[in-house]
């Protein structure tokens, strides 16, 4: 199983940036497929988690109305739309999965936000 998440970068206050996670080695289409991110001193956090075909979609409360999740199946890819982009958003984002009892994650890629 591999994940590799790209998109990362610097970027201003109120910004948008898509972040991608191409995935490899698994049925991509049967699995949930989640965005995390963890800024420096502070706990891995659970960003958007969509379904295996898209019809369950959770956010957490700071990131709802500004990020959106989603999912293209054919290309084995999961993105995460990132708009209005604030200071507390930046971190190292990385996309998770579970396959068959087993939790795998991506190397992770930098979100810079500064003025």
């Amino acid at each position: 199983v591999q994940l590799v998440e790209s998109g990362g970068g610097l970027v201003r206050p109120g910004d948008s940036l898509k972040l991608s996670c191409v995935v490899s080695g698994f049925t991509f289409s049967s699995y949930r497929m989640s965005w995390y991110r963890q800024a420096p001193g502070k706990e891995r956090e659970l960003v958007a988690s969509i379904s295996s075909v898209g019809n369950s979609i959770n956010y957490p409360d700071s990131v709802k109305g500004r990020f959106t999740i989603s999912r293209d199946n054919a290309k084995n890819t999961v993105y995460l739309q990132m708009n209005s982009l604030k200071p507390e958003d930046m971190a190292v984002y990385y996309c998770q999965v579970f396959v068959k009892g087993y939790e795998y994650w991506g190397q992770g890629t930098q979100v810079t936000v500064s003025s």
